[in-house]
């Protein structure tokens, strides 16, 4: 360990594969600790309300004060060189013929870079991605790339000025790759799947004649055509062998509805988006090697796993590494920064920036093509309702979704989208399947709502499209069909607490937007010319987390009677620090006076994970 670290941060250090890890928040940097002092001032709240006049980082947000992880440079952190250096990853533009190598021959000689990083280079000093990415940190030659953007290169310059140029040219230019014969694309089997089947008791109260939770979900051994592939059914087999008679006959009813049921089958498909942080991805790193010691400034919404797998990357390779300082930072993410790979390359940039600073940072255009996306999802639905009631008899859906070149998250992205397909509805039985498929598309991750944003809005506009077919009003069909408190999902579990969806549908329901939307939109378009006026109606649930999250939270009184809280929660721009400050007004009488976010250490309260929720 370094010498300078202080008794206190010793406390604060873990052992990871045998490396000394420590996060350090960026408030000790002087700049960081000026601009603290302004962000971090008593929140302004009303007392007799209880809520904020603002939020606790709002002005320091629209004047440009607050600091992000983008914002550092060497020169502001202690003890670094001031010299900072720049690195840009060279991406593959095709992904349907073998990758040749790259030429820089005509790059200016004094822009091209100071250092050229290969996949060669990576495999001479044992440097890997950690598993949870994938292979092939940089494409070798005469591989095919497996996705559209896939690192062959990273190049490194000691300086921003040659940098930027060299950039520029790499931008304008856009033919320094060189490829093969036309190969097609890699065909690759999907991410995951899963298959969720329930068939509901005879009455309410009975016990569910199959269902996941007691009898287990489905996952696939093998794969076909880019789907899964199931074992056969039977009615008197395994569970898995019943769940799939089961799933076989629910099918059946689907296709040939009894007297008085129709079936409605509609197919919907969402776009892969971006995030649309305005934050782009970005890490800054130097590699000291006289105390063989790693220092990261990163935004990531997951800093702890950052530390864990920089460690450990680092610590099977061959380079000489005993200690990491990783510096989590304020960062905007919405799940674009929830286990995101560049942290990693910026990591490996470092190491082979000899001695100088990196900084590895997308600027918006390179967040467009490379960054984390949200799923494009392809989705069936079918559903079987009772003409005369609007009750709903039996869902069926398929999910598949495009996880792009990286596994990531989308096999559980999958997963989710389809447990939350029912969404606040009940159903007596359903068949659910889901399965990530692996395309050369950019790589896609846990953007907020987790597929469930994809699955919900598609039920929805079938409701809608049921409810008009049938000629009901579509609030009072949902009513029908609402899964009320006590009642279980399609999993087959009883959700926790007091369901109270029907009590929105009541309410929205009498809400004069709803109750005269006909006759407002008959005066509107009657007086407006060019214009149609609408009201339309949507309801969802969805679960919140993994089940495998801890909250963590301290709050400390000062002599001179301050509140000050520490927080596990990684402030991404969702209000989090202002929400949790508030909380502290309920026993002290006002917010927080300060708060910290991402924090990773509690000396105060050692424990340690299983891994296991």
């Amino acid at each position: 360990m370094s010498r300078g670290w202080k008794r206190r941060e010793l406390l604060q250090a873990t052992v990871i594969a045998g490396v000394s890890v420590m996060l350090v928040p960026l408030e000790r940097a002087p700049r960081a600790a000026l601009e603290e002092t302004r962000r971090l001032r008593p929140l302004a709240w009303d007392p007799v309300a209880g809520r904020p006049l603002q939020r606790i980082d709002g002005v320091a947000k629209v004047t440009g004060e607050k600091l992000f992880a983008r914002d550092f440079r060497a020169r502001d952190l202690p003890g670094w060189p001031a010299r900072q250096g720049h690195a840009l990853l060279l991406r593959a533009t095709r992904a349907d013929r073998p990758f040749l190598g790259f030429d820089l021959s005509e790059l200016p000689v004094a822009n091209r870079p100071d250092r050229s990083v290969s996949a060669v280079d990576l495999a001479s000093r044992g440097l890997e991605l950690p598993a949870f990415y994938g292979d092939e940190m940089l494409l070798a030659e005469g591989a095919t790339p497996a996705y559209l953007g896939h690192p062959v290169a990273i190049l490194i310059w000691h300086d921003f000025v040659r940098f930027r140029r060299a950039r520029l040219w790499l931008r304008a230019r856009g033919d320094v790759l060189r490829y093969g014969e036309p190969a097609g694309p890699r065909v690759r089997d999907p991410w995951g799947g899963v298959r969720i089947v329930r068939v509901a008791g005879a009455t309410p109260d009975a016990p569910d004649v199959h269902s996941a939770l007691e009898h287990g979900m489905l996952f696939p051994a093998r794969y076909a055509s880019g789907r899964p592939l199931w074992p056969s059914a039977a009615a008197d087999g395994d569970a898995a062998a019943r769940a799939l008679h089961h799933a076989g006959q629910i099918a059946a009813e689907l296709a040939n509805p009894p007297e008085g049921v129709q079936t409605f089958e509609r197919e919907y498909v969402s776009q892969s988006t971006d995030t649309s942080a305005f934050e782009p991805d970005n890490a800054n790193g130097w590699y000291d090697a006289a105390s063989r010691t790693l220092h990261l400034v990163v935004a990531s919404q997951s800093p702890h796993e950052v530390a864990q797998e920089t460690a450990l990357m680092l610590a099977r390779s061959k380079v000489a590494f005993a200690n990491l300082r990783l510096h989590p930072c304020y960062t905007v993410g919405y799940g674009s920064k929830d286990h995101h790979a560049l942290p990693f390359y910026a990591a490996v940039a470092a190491v082979f920036g000899d001695g100088v600073p990196v900084r590895l940072a997308n600027d918006r255009e390179e967040q467009f093509q490379s960054a984390l996306k949200r799923h494009s999802f392809r989705m069936t639905y079918r559903v079987s309702v009772e003409r005369t009631t609007g009750s709903f008899r039996a869902l069926a859906g398929t999910f598949a979704a495009d996880g792009g070149g990286r596994a990531n998250f989308s096999g559980s992205v999958a997963l989710v989208a389809a447990t939350a397909a029912q969404s606040i509805y009940a159903f007596p039985k359903n068949d659910l399947e889901a399965w990530a498929v692996a395309s050369r598309a950019v790589d896609a991750g846990s953007a907020r709502g987790y597929g469930t944003l994809q699955s919900m809005s598609a039920m929805e506009m079938l409701i809608d499209e049921i409810a008009g077919e049938l000629g009901v009003d579509a609030i009072d069909l949902r009513l029908r069909n609402v899964l009320r408190t006590g009642a279980r999902n399609s999993q087959g579990a009883v959700p926790a607490g007091s369901l109270r969806a029907a009590e929105i549908l009541e309410r929205a329901r009498a809400h004069p937007l709803w109750t005269q939307r006909q006759a407002r939109k008959q005066e509107h378009e009657a007086r407006s010319r060019g214009e149609r006026y609408g009201v339309g109606f949507a309801c969802v649930q969805k679960d919140y987390g993994t089940g495998a999250e801890a909250a963590f939270a301290g709050v400390e009184i000062s002599p001179q009677g301050r509140v000050g809280l520490r927080h596990i929660a990684v402030e991404i721009g969702t209000g989090a620090s202002t929400a949790q400050a508030l909380l502290c007004a309920e026993w002290f009488g006002r917010p927080a006076d300060s708060v910290q976010t991402a924090q990773t250490e509690w000396p105060e309260l050692p424990m340690r994970s299983t891994g296991n929720p």
